[in-house]
Parts: C-alpha cells; sequence; structure tokens
C-alpha cells in the first residue's frame, strides 16, 4: 500500500525556518506543494531520481530538497519563512518527475500546517 506521510509542521514567526519530512515508501521523484488558505494548491519545489530539484521562483533560495534514501525519507528545508508562505504543505509522488503540476501526481500525503506569523 502507497503511503506518504508527511510531518514537521508548526508554527514559526518571520524569518524563521521549518523542515518538513516525507516518508516515501520508496518513491525517489517526489514533490512538495502547498496550499494557502482560501488559494489553489501551488507546486514548491520537486526532486527527481538523479537528484535534479525543481522549485517554484516564489522559494528559490530559501527552500532546499534533500533525501535520505536508507529510510525513504525526504525533506523540504524552509529557511526565511515569510507570512505568505502559510499554507497546508503535502508531498506527492508517483508523477512526472519534476513536475510542479498537482494534476500529474497520483499519491499525496495527508499535509501538514505551516503557519508563519509577522
Amino acid at each position: 500500500q502507497v503511503q506518504l506521510v508527511e510531518s514537521g509542521g508548526g508554527s514559526v514567526q518571520s524569518g524563521g525556518s521549518l523542515r518538513l519530512s516525507c516518508a516515501t515508501s520508496g518513491f525517489t521523484c517526489v514533490a512538495w506543494f502547498r496550499q494557502p488558505p482560501g488559494k489553489e494548491r501551488e507546486g514548491v519545489a520537486a526532486v527527481d531520481f538523479l537528484g535534479n530539484t525543481e522549485y517554484a521562483d516564489s522559494v528559490k533560495g530559501r527552500f532546499t530538497l534533500s533525501r535520505d534514501h536508507a529510510n525513504n525519507t525526504h525533506y523540504l528545508q524552509m529557511n526565511s519563512l515569510q507570512p505568505e508562505d502559510t499554507a497546508m504543505y503535502y508531498c506527492a509522488a508517483g508523477g512526472q518527475c519534476l513536475s510542479l503540476t498537482s494534476s500529474e501526481y497520483n499519491y499525496w500525503g495527508q499535509g501538514t500546517q505551516v503557519t508563519v506569523s509577522s
């Protein structure tokens, strides 16, 4: 059974950092999406099986992907967080590698909330 489990969300002040984790059941192409309150889901970052990455312009230079192959876990390190980063964050897999389009992914985690206060 495919399972994606996110963790690591929370509340931080502007300028703070969080690291999100996604246990992926062995997927190597994984993406992160977020859905701010009242808005559509948007792509944040994606990684392929070679370690190539793709980032949304809004997070470039602040967010970084990494992974632990031994534990089938992917991470999204988020630095310099701003209130506009407040959203439910989801990891996704089983889609087109490096895509930031949500419709191209078949498997989703339950989401983890990130709240950034000013």
